[in-house]
């Protein structure tokens, strides 16, 4: 198995992020919290509880040059922590939302982070040198529901944001005096705040996690349909297609090489995609113990299968037959997987470990070296 270290850190995790050197992790317990774990000689232990917000913190980000965390929370605020002695001092930051504030990413060069919200708006935060503060410019008008998840583009212009309404967006967040014009960034450089890049229709339900490839060239979202999107060329033409399967839906998504990608979700269980020699995406396999789905049983029992999910009957029971699907499905988690984050250094065109955190408290750290069969489509 990939999975290389489990941590029970808490009976249910929100979201979790890591400090520069690896050596502490930041996560919230499900409340309006966020604990700071260092590991010292080779035991985790409780360095720091960041208290400021008043409901669950929905978003964690921590930037690996400055060395700042970023939070957000359902009570609409977001705050920058910097540290300072031997203590985390917060900075709030004006976002001016009227509804819960989703989800939060540093931007490549970390002068800037995007915040998704429920007000159906992304606010694009910097900070200003002359004020001592933070401040935030809205994307407006764009969305039509909730804004779920925020990745930004290598060049630190584009954002690419998906939301409940189904759809995925590129919009150009070019602030004049904190961003500089780039020919490495090519026309997205020369486009206004807020103008929209692209929408992409192509699914039919909530969009939740989307990601970038190393490049920048190739786009990946997931939506509630249990589909996966692959968008190359982003621009006026561009190349989409998608990848259905029969499992439960992802809620995150990674890429770790330019031909690989990790999918989380409601299954448990990290799914594999990888892309052939003509650019065709295909489900290769689950990463934990699990077998792939061309294994299954015959109809009758796939039928049943579904019919049960659909209805909220426990995944790991025991079923008609007296099977216990425990046993059968295999992995490490035993909730759904909320959030998947890369363990390798900023910029690095190739991936081999990161981590996943989930419904079930647990932070597990997952190392791809061990799998041959997926060292190739690296």
């Amino acid at each position: 198995m990939a999975a290389v270290a489990v941590h029970q850190f808490a009976p249910c995790i929100t979201c979790h992020a890591w400090s520069p050197d690896r050596s502490m992790v930041a996560f919230c317990p499900n409340n309006s919290e966020v604990h700071i774990y260092k590991l010292s000689e080779d035991k985790w232990e409780q360095a720091h509880i960041l208290q400021k917000h008043d409901q669950i913190v929905s978003g964690i980000d921590w930037s690996s040059r400055a060395n700042r965390i970023v939070t957000v929370s359902h009570d609409r605020n977001s705050y920058v922590w910097n540290y300072e002695g031997s203590e985390w001092v917060p900075t709030l930051v004006i976002l001016r939302l009227n509804r819960a504030a989703l989800c939060v990413q540093w931007s490549p060069q970390e002068n800037k982070f995007a915040v998704g919200s429920g007000a159906k708006t992304v606010c694009i935060c910097y900070y200003e040198q002359e004020n001592n503060w933070w401040v935030s410019k809205l994307i407006r008008k764009r969305h039509n529901s909730s804004v779920t998840s925020v990745a930004w583009h290598p060049n630190n212009i584009l954002l690419a944001t998906t939301s409940t309404d189904g759809k995925c967006r590129v919009f150009s967040t070019f602030i004049k005096g904190v961003d500089t014009r780039d020919s490495k960034a090519g026309s997205s450089s020369d486009s206004k705040f807020g103008e929209q890049i692209l929408q992409l229709d192509l699914s039919f339900s909530w969009a939740f996690g989307v990601n970038w490839s190393p490049s920048g060239n190739t786009l990946a979202y997931v939506g509630h349909s249990s589909t996966i999107y692959f968008v190359d060329d982003v621009g006026p033409s561009p190349l989409a297609q998608n990848v259905a399967f029969r499992d439960l839906p992802l809620r995150d998504v990674l890429f770790i090489s330019e031909k690989v990608v990790i999918g989380v979700g409601f299954d448990c269980n990290p799914m594999v995609f990888a892309a052939d020699e003509s650019g065709m995406w295909s489900f290769v396999r689950f990463l934990g113990e699990r077998k792939t789905s061309s294994t299954g049983p015959k109809y009758g029992s796939q039928f049943s299968e579904a019919f049960g999910k659909l209805y909220g009957q426990s995944k790991h029971s025991i079923n008609n037959d007296g099977i216990d699907n425990s046993r059968q499905r295999g992995g490490v988690h035993e909730n759904c997987i909320t959030c998947i984050v890369p363990l390798g250094e900023a910029g690095s065109s190739t991936i081999t470990r990161f981590s996943t955190s989930g419904l079930d408290g647990k932070v597990v750290i997952w190392d791809l070296e061990s799998q041959q069969d997926l060292l190739e489509y690296l």
